[in-house]
């Protein structure tokens, strides 16, 4: 049976905490992958080629990391705890040429693009990571929205996360997240695992999902983009109210006028007493285009 990688096991991951001195932090959210068959089931997800470069968020102690390497993709991982830059040494000694590491939050990353680790992942083809659950849906949208490379994504996420992203119109978990993450992506795949396969395990439900890129020709422009992403945060605001009512009472909060929402929803053809969570990201893209057109 293949080995993914060397330290998907208790014993080599106990092993290389005890080496370093260290141990789990749960501030940080910290849940090191232990089962090498998960391993082995996000790089078949993942699709990755030996010309990646894969970005991967919160390496830990570098359990996929290695497995990245093997495929022979370029690594370039961002790990915001100190303290996991020594046992990540080791790996980047083995493999410099391909492997970087970078001290800093991933929530960063775009912010400013003076900073270095921002102009580091432009390259980036591929994320492929076990994310922090507390900023991983954000990490997501920010990499599809600021890495205009990034052509998909292979993300272990919490249970509920992974049920927004892949969220139909009309659901529970369909919401404003959903529709700025489905303008860009598109959900192709996923799989739970268990938390046995963590150590410590965690006390949620992990799925580890695909999503992949969509073609320039289905995607927002920039502009249209800002302006999609606008309405589905207004048009959920209140996610009680009609769509109008909802819409208005942001627009208004935000200083604009809220007579534009009548216009808008005339322009784009959407009743004003459903509701926002019936439309899909389609429709949120035709009414960011007909917003740019009225003002």
């Amino acid at each position: 049976m293949t080995l993914h990688s060397p330290l998907a096991t208790p014993k080599a991951t106990l092993d290389k905490l005890a080496k370093w001195g260290l141990s789990t932090r749960k501030s940080l959210g910290q849940h090191f992958l232990i089962d090498d068959g998960v391993v082995g089931r996000i790089l078949r997800l993942s699709a990755l080629k030996a010309d990646d470069v894969v970005l991967e968020v919160g390496p830990g102690i570098g359990t996929l990391t290695e497995a990245l390497l093997n495929t022979g993709a370029t690594v370039i991982a961002i790990e915001k705890d100190p303290q996991l830059l020594r046992p990540l040494a080791d790996i980047a000694a083995h493999c410099p040429e391909r492997v970087t590491f970078i001290h800093g939050d991933a929530l960063d990353l775009f912010s400013d693009a003076t900073n270095p680790s921002h102009s580091a992942v432009l390259s980036v083809t591929a994320l492929v990571a076990n994310l922090p659950y507390a900023v991983a849906a954000t990490v997501v949208l920010d990499c599809f929205q600021h890495l205009p490379s990034l052509a998909s994504a292979t993300v272990m996420v919490q249970k509920e996360v992974a049920q927004r992203m892949a969220a139909q119109p009309g659901s529970k978990d369909y919401g404003a997240y959903t529709v700025k993450l489905r303008l860009l992506a598109r959900p192709s795949a996923d799989f739970m695992v268990s938390k046995t396969s963590f150590l410590p395990p965690p006390r949620v439900d992990s799925t580890v999902i695909r999503l992949e890129r969509r073609a320039e020709a289905e995607r927002p422009d920039a502009a249209c983009l800002n302006a999609s992403f606008m309405l589905a945060e207004a048009a959920f605001a209140e996610r009680r109210k009609t769509i109008r009512n909802s819409m208005r009472s942001s627009f208004a909060s935000r200083g604009l006028d809220p007579a534009t929402v009548d216009e808008l929803l005339k322009t784009a053809d959407i009743p004003p007493t459903i509701r926002g969570e019936t439309l899909s990201y389609e429709q949120y893209h035709e009414m960011g285009a007909a917003l740019l057109a009225l003002t």
